[in-house]
């Protein structure tokens, strides 16, 4: 942690080319423990949620890949984040804190990629604190119908801001939270052919949000299955192809389907050269978190390029399962179980013969719990 920075701020893991050695991140005990989302049992005991990261180079030229890991970077009424039936309990006001993880690949250049490990966690607090300001109230004048509905606002204004932002454009809000101005202020932060992707997990206690902008990826341990919390978005999935045609753009097979035969992902934050064929409009994902949940993996695509959903679960579940055999305690500083199993993906996608630059975060959804049972 940088100087200055207090223990709730950003803990951001910059990428560099060697292992990146990832904390335990560290979560309060949330609520009374009982009695969130539609489990009789809230998984909010879960009081240590470890993780672990690994960035390298790999087989590229250079680093174009980013990541954040946020500890607690948000504090919220559990009935803003899906728990406690989502306002409907007696528990809805109490505080949940909430935790972010982010990873970022960049292309063109790494500007784009490290801008938003930088500042995009930092947006979304701001979005957030907009969004519950705001009486509620749509553009459209209507109202919002669920706690969803204000996530997906939420995140889809951040991430608009992060690609205005990035093009030197800065938004004036109304006292509603509305956009009524775009200034631009200063150059752009990066040039208009770079351009970066963006998988972010926001977990609180009963719920994990995902949002998702390019072509890296989610996915969930769930029960010893392999759950995507997030879809690729590539010029060939057809309502992606439909939408780029119909902005005027054209996907070329060469080397793969890319946008106008450069860009291999539909949507992304920055390429502003690309655009309207390439919007950073995130699509975001609900999922609450159970007791089989086993663990949480968000990479860039030098990971799920050469290994399979399936495969990184299953690799991910016995790393773990070995680091809990062993009596790792989850209280340390540093957790063993759930580094080694994102440095074993690493090592095994070089092995595959990836060639992009690779980025792993593993967050061990279970080891508090199994870490308690011993005990």
């Amino acid at each position: 942690m940088q100087s200055g920075q207090s223990d709730h701020e950003a803990i951001v893991s910059t990428v560099a080319d060697s292992l990146t050695i990832a904390a335990t991140l560290l979560v309060p005990p949330v609520g009374g423990g009982n009695g969130c989302g539609a489990n009789t049992r809230c998984v909010a005991y879960n009081r240590v949620l470890p993780w672990g990261s690994v960035s390298i180079r790999g087989m590229r030229a250079e680093m174009e890949d980013a990541m954040a890991v946020v500890p607690e970077f948000l504090s919220a009424p559990c009935g803003t984040v899906g728990g406690c039936l989502a306002g409907g309990s007696k528990r809805s006001n109490e505080i949940s804190a909430l935790h972010f993880f982010g990873v970022y690949d960049g292309h063109g250049g790494p500007q784009a990629a490290n801008f938003c490990r930088d500042r995009l966690h930092h947006a979304l607090v701001e979005e957030f604190q907009v969004t519950m300001k705001s009486a509620n109230v749509t553009a459209d004048g209507g109202r919002e119908k669920s706690w969803q509905g204000k996530w997906e606002k939420i995140l889809g204004d951040c991430f608009l801001k992060l690609d205005a932002e990035v093009g030197g454009v800065y938004f004036r809000r109304d006292n509603d939270g509305q956009v009524v101005v775009a200034e631009c202020v200063g150059d752009p932060v990066v040039p208009e052919t770079v351009g970066t992707t963006a998988v972010v997990a926001v977990v609180g206690s009963c719920q994990i949000i995902v949002s998702n902008c390019g072509d890296s990826r989610a996915v969930l341990s769930r029960g010893g299955r392999a759950i995507p919390l997030s879809v690729d978005h590539k010029p060939d999935r057809e309502d992606e192809l439909a939408r780029i045609e119909a902005a005027g753009g054209k996907v070329i097979n060469w080397k793969g389907h890319r946008i106008f035969g450069v860009l291999a992902m539909s949507r992304a934050i920055g390429d502003r050269y690309l655009k309207p064929s390439v919007i950073p409009d995130p699509e975001v994902t609900f999922t609450q978190r159970t007791e089989d949940d086993e663990c949480l993996i968000l990479a860039s695509d030098g990971l799920w390029d050469v290994l399979s959903n399936e495969e990184v679960c299953r690799v991910a579940r016995r790393r773990l399962a070995r680091g809990h055999n062993s009596g790792s305690s989850s209280s340390n500083v540093m957790y063993p179980p759930a580094q080694a199993a994102a440095e074993y993906l690493s090592r095994l996608a070089l092995e595959r013969n990836s060639s992009d630059n690779i980025t792993v975060v593993v967050v061990d959804l279970k080891g508090r719990r199994r870490h308690e049972r011993r005990n």
